[in-house]
């Protein structure tokens, strides 16, 4: 008798109907305990940007909030696409998010991701919105985006422009001001910000588009200038507040960068539920909104579903630009 009563019990613990058979936790257990250990999340650039920035200085106030630590997990190249790949290739037990930006939009409209992005990453909440710049050395003989953009009719292909990836967003509206100025320009693409503001001051290239977070220091010390923003208007920052927009100027490039938390799509609703409460105490955390304001940043946090919103909005509109700019093709064609 002992064999078949060994062989039922066998069949009963396969299915889930005696206690203590199996220890792998239910749907409803996993989310009662979520989170019981420290969450990592992956920035797809390198550290010194303000992607990292931003995740740094959330890093510090999340355990406050979602009772675990966050740890950073830096994984830059490829205009982020190691650390989008990594994220979607995660489980979806709520332990792994990543930062995602307009340039995880952009990606997927080259071809070379291996992953759709805009349906595989799931964006939880926006936290930042920053507009990009022309930043140039301060000993340049250009005192705004019309005097660059005289020069470089005057010398096609002479000026080099940094950016923070091929394919990036700092990348693309370098395009769009060769496109709408009617100009050529030598794209040079570096791992992140910090890399293409470090080869600007070193005279390697003769301007890069960057957001205003590493160039603060530099513009105060008078090592730069900035000659133009690419938003719909001024910027608060004091810093930058008189300095013109490209429409201002006549130039019609109009772009920002946004910057948010996502998760690889799937994630079981009641984790998601106690991860959003948790990253919306965070991100309005009055601790967290000074310290992001003293590196120059505002908080502009929007939530789940208006975030979701505008990501779809911003896919139609990048899928646009994208194609007007061309920069699809000089990318396919720098590969071969």
């Amino acid at each position: 008798m002992r064999k078949p009563i060994a062989l039922s019990l066998m069949l009963l613990c396969s299915m889930g109907l005696v206690a203590g058979c199996g220890t792998k936790d239910t749907p409803a257990t996993a989310a009662g305990k979520y989170p019981d250990k420290a969450i990592t999340l992956i920035v797809p650039f390198a550290p010194g940007g303000s992607n990292d920035v931003m995740s740094r200085a959330l890093g510090k106030v999340a355990h406050n909030h979602l009772g675990q630590n966050i740890i950073i997990k830096n994984l830059p190249g490829a205009g982020g696409v190691l650390g989008w790949n990594e994220l979607v290739e995660s489980q979806d037990d709520g332990y792994t998010l990543g930062t995602i930006t307009t340039t995880v939009l952009l990606q997927p409209l080259y071809g070379t991701t291996g992953y759709h992005y805009p349906s595989a990453i799931d964006p939880l909440v926006q936290i930042v919105e920053l507009p990009a710049v022309v930043l140039v050395r301060s000993d340049s003989a250009w005192s705004n985006i019309n005097d660059l953009i005289d020069y470089a009719k005057q010398h096609p292909g002479d000026i080099k422009f940094g950016h923070g990836g091929l394919g990036a967003a700092t990348h693309v509206v370098g395009e769009m001001i060769a496109n709408k100025g009617n100009i050529s320009l030598t794209q040079v693409p570096f791992k992140g910000e910090a890399e293409a503001l470090a080869a600007l001051l070193g005279g390697h290239v003769q301007f890069i588009i960057t957001s205003p977070i590493p160039i603060s220091e530099h513009v105060k010390s008078g090592k730069t200038k900035v000659l133009g923003i690419a938003d719909i208007k001024r910027v608060n920052n004091p810093l930058l507040s008189d300095i013109p927009t490209l429409q201002e100027q006549g130039l019609d490039v109009v772009f920002t960068f946004w910057y948010g938390i996502g998760i690889h799509k799937g994630m079981p609703p009641e984790i998601k539920d106690k991860l959003l409460a948790g990253l919306e105490k965070t991100v309005n955390d009055p601790e967290y909104i000074e310290n992001m304001r003293k590196l120059g940043m505002e908080v502009n946090y929007l939530g789940h579903e208006e975030f979701f919103q505008k990501w779809l909005k911003e896919t139609r509109r990048l899928t646009k630009v994208v194609k007007e700019s061309g920069i699809a093709e000089k990318i396919a064609e720098q590969k071969k």
